[in-house]
């Protein structure tokens, strides 16, 4: 039996890899909660089981095989060394150790590298939930034929930045239809009915430091094989998923049956009309990214060399279940039961 620590458990990321890891094979493990002080005593569940999140202490680590970091990037930057003198493997969420000497940023659905981690490694970076969408549709497009351009724009949600984000959102949208002030203090914007490409200068949130992360990870997953893409984030005002509007032009005329037999298969949903087109709506809950395939420009005969993908995902859900994909690749390097 393996033991787990998930630091950051109250947070809306540690509370969905904590529903994933009970589906996985890790179900059977010993999982223990942990989070700032101020999370401290809330009752929490793992499984059949009711139990409390416990702040991070001294001796939190200790015994565990896996540490999951779900929560704030400065609670990463304070603890991970911590649980790594421990001997713990850490997996870092929130992302803030991708440009850490020797941590790997890493995608089990993209394929596995014989070798690509050993006891040296440091930690491990689930990539972002965009730059796994992204990287798994190019992947798969570039089959039917080589791509000439390829540009996205990632419509990101709230709840990518934290359940306080979720909550401004919410009570700005709420002020605004009673025509009260605005609460500023995560996005110093409006972000309620808006569309925004940037926040205030006092914003807690970077947009462009989320879509520089996303640009990294796409490059670090690819390692050359993919077709480069042009990238822009746009914050959307919803709770909730990650949408994408994708323009590809490629090198030669595709048969429309061959982009989607190219496109579809394991952790693809190819959506083929109109009337379902994906969504964060639809996208709630779901492992897969839902896309929908549209021809721009048909060539001559019934092939198209320019066409949009319209795509969704739960950006929460693919987060946590591909870092549970990559804690499942460390195991072999990990020894059954105890640390050693």
């Amino acid at each position: 039996m393996y033991k787990i620590a998930i630091a950051g458990a109250s947070t809306l990321v540690g509370r969905e890899l904590k529903d994933v890891l009970s589906e996985s094979p890790l179900a059977a493990a010993d999982i223990a909660l942990l989070d700032e002080e101020d999370a401290q005593g809330q009752l929490d569940q793992v499984g059949d089981e009711a139990t409390f999140i416990q702040a991070i202490s001294e001796g939190a680590f200790e015994h565990a095989d896996f540490t999951f970091f779900c929560g704030t990037e400065n609670l990463t930057l304070r603890h991970w060394r911590q649980a790594l003198r421990a001997g713990s493997t850490v997996i870092d969420l929130s992302g803030v150790l991708d440009q850490e000497n020797g941590v790997l940023v890493r995608a089990p659905w993209l394929g596995t590298d014989e070798g690509w981690a050993d006891l040296f490694t440091p930690a491990v970076v689930p990539a972002h939930p965009a730059a796994l969408a992204l990287g798994l549709l190019m992947e798969r497009v570039q089959q039917a034929a080589p791509v000439r351009m390829a540009a996205a724009t990632v419509l990101e949600p709230a709840s990518e930045f934290g359940r306080a984000a979720m909550d401004e959102l919410h009570q700005q949208t709420v002020n605004l239809l009673s025509f009260q002030s605005l609460p500023r203090a995560i996005y110093d914007a409006q972000a309620a009915y808006n569309l925004l490409s940037g926040m205030g200068e006092s914003a807690v949130v970077n947009l462009s430091a989320a879509e520089a992360r996303i640009r990294r990870h796409y490059q670090a997953l690819g390692q050359g094989r993919w077709p480069a893409i042009a990238i822009q984030m746009v914050h959307a005002p919803v709770f909730h998923g990650h949408t994408f509007s994708i323009a590809v032009e490629l090198e030669r005329a595709v048969e429309i049956g061959a982009l989607e037999e190219s496109l579809s298969g394991e952790h693809v949903d190819l959506v083929l009309e109109d009337t379902d087109s994906p969504s964060n709506l639809a996208a709630t809950g779901q492992n897969d990214v839902l896309v929908r395939l549209r021809p721009e420009i048909p060539a001559r005969g019934s092939g198209v060399s320019r066409l949009w993908l319209w795509a969704a995902t739960d950006n929460l859900r693919v987060n946590a279940l591909n870092a549970v994909a990559c804690a499942l690749e460390l195991r072999r390097i990990r020894p059954q039961g105890s640390v050693q």
